[in-house]
């Protein structure tokens, strides 16, 4: 099974409230379909796996 075939995993709202950017500490977007965190300040996507943000800088994927 591919990550493709995975159903996607939602994230608690309240959640998505309090969490920030570590780098800024602005507000994130969420990305149901890539799965992922977005970061405009930092230019940072912040990956999502198994319903769990990923929040370290070294993880996330350069936004270009």
């Amino acid at each position: 099974m591919n990550i493709t075939d995975r159903p996607a995993v939602s994230i608690d709202p309240k959640l998505l409230e309090i969490l920030v950017c570590p780098l800024t500490k602005s507000t994130l977007e969420y990305d149901a379909g890539k799965q992922e965190l977005i970061s405009r300040g930092a230019k940072l996507a912040y990956p999502i796996r198994d319903g769990i943000p990923i929040m370290l800088p070294e993880e996330a994927r350069r936004l270009d």
